[in-house]
């Protein structure tokens, strides 16, 4: 019964980690739909070197920074318990890369290639895992703190503060530091709308991360006698309450429409495992609208440039996500109990000032040292043409 039970953890974890690393493709045509076409290659490649270059790091380095332990050792030490503390590997890694995934929306278009493949490996190696051991393996005694300060330590079941804000706030910095594209905002006040290039492909994008996403939350459980049904029906409230409010708050932009499921999966990650499904709906609605006010004040108002409002999206939801954790986890609110909204505050504002000075502190010396941005010939030809020597649609057929 015991290797029957490995066997079946195993399985169980390598299906979430294939389904969280299919979430990358909806990360990739999210990003595709949105830039202009000159930018589409460069939004494909992005994602599939980022997530390379956080395997290998999360691998040699990042793992042991979150968890203090490492893969140099004989194969016959990994193979044990069906390989099961390699395929945890595998999956909490494709969280991890999630965070360059998060980053490159929000600095589409404009940004060098290998400068930010540099921060990527930063990143993936030290900055997220430094929290990620803090909020998931009790380093430096933080959440030990929390428990004997307010009866509760910080809770984040699935990531809405230690993957999606740490992503979204560590993005902020980049976007800030590179500056709008060119002819964003005009001397005269106007801003040019740069629409996405294919609603179709940013609506696929968005139906791929949204069913990637029941991997990612209801598999945190990693083992599977910690499964839970709950965990699935408060994704699923989230993610439609989310649709709902950013249709009305974003008066039927289809843009708005198909981000409104993705704010409220971040901000349900958190407390999925304790809320009432009418409070997960309640929270994918706060974040759905919360979503369309902002990436709108940002774009239009604090002349922000967040290409995919990674910001609002990752940023500004997730850490409401790890407050709501605090409100509709309790009790009170019908759910089951067992967090304190103090430690969720403290334990929420520790990722996000970490995110920030850590991120930049990071683009800071990338864009002394190496520079941040395409040149401006290489950014009106477009990522595609200037990085790659290829677009994704050819102008013309060959005709031999």
């Amino acid at each position: 019964m015991d290797a029957l039970k490995q066997g079946a953890d195993a399985l169980f974890i390598l299906l979430g980690a294939i389904m969280v690393l299919a979430m990358h493709a909806g990360f990739a045509f999210l990003e595709l739909g949105t830039v202009r076409q000159k930018n589409q290659v460069n939004a494909l490649v992005k994602i599939l070197v980022d997530f390379s270059i956080s395997t290998v790091v999360y691998f040699a380095v990042g793992y042991s920074v979150a968890y203090g332990t490492h893969f140099f050792v004989g194969a016959d030490v990994l193979a044990a318990r069906n390989g099961y503390d390699l395929v945890k590997f595998f999956f909490l890694l494709t969280f991890a890369a999630a965070i360059p995934a998060i980053v490159s929306g929000g600095i589409a278009e404009r940004a060098r290639f290998y400068p930010q493949l540099l921060a990527t490996a930063v990143i993936v190696g030290f900055i997220y895992p430094f929290y990620e051991g803090i909020a998931w393996n009790q380093h430096f005694g933080f959440q030990a703190w929390l428990l004997a300060t307010t009866g509760a330590e910080f809770h984040d079941f699935a990531g809405s503060v230690v993957v999606h804000a740490v992503g979204g706030w560590i993005a902020l910095p980049a976007v800030v530091f590179l500056g709008a594209r060119s002819n964003r905002y005009r001397k005269d006040g106007a801003i040019s709308a740069h629409p996405p290039s294919s609603i179709p492909f940013l609506a696929l994008g968005a139906w791929v991360l949204c069913v990637g996403w029941f991997g990612f939350n209801v598999m945190s459980a990693q083992t599977l006698d910690k499964i839970s049904g709950l965990v699935a029906v408060n994704s699923l409230m989230a993610m439609v309450g989310g649709t709902l409010a950013a249709l009305w708050a974003g008066k039927n932009d289809p843009g708005f429409v198909h981000n409104g499921p993705l704010a409220g999966l971040v901000a349900v990650c958190a407390g999925s495992d304790l809320m009432h499904p009418l409070g997960a709906l309640m929270v994918g609605c706060v974040a759905g609208a919360l979503f369309v006010y902002m990436f709108t004040l940002t774009q239009n108002h604090w002349k922000i440039d967040d290409v995919l409002g990674v910001w609002p999206l990752h940023g500004l939801c997730g850490t409401w996500g790890g407050l709501a954790a605090g409100i509709f986890g309790s009790t009170s609110f019908g759910g089951l109990g067992g967090v304190s909204f103090t430690a969720q505050l403290f334990g929420t504002l520790a990722g996000v000032a970490w995110a920030l000075a850590s991120s930049a502190l990071l683009y800071g010396l990338i864009k002394a040292f190496f520079g941040l941005r395409l040149s401006q010939e290489a950014e009106f030809e477009g990522a595609d043409m200037s990085i790659h020597k290829v677009s994704a649609t050819p102008d013309r057929e060959s005709s031999w």
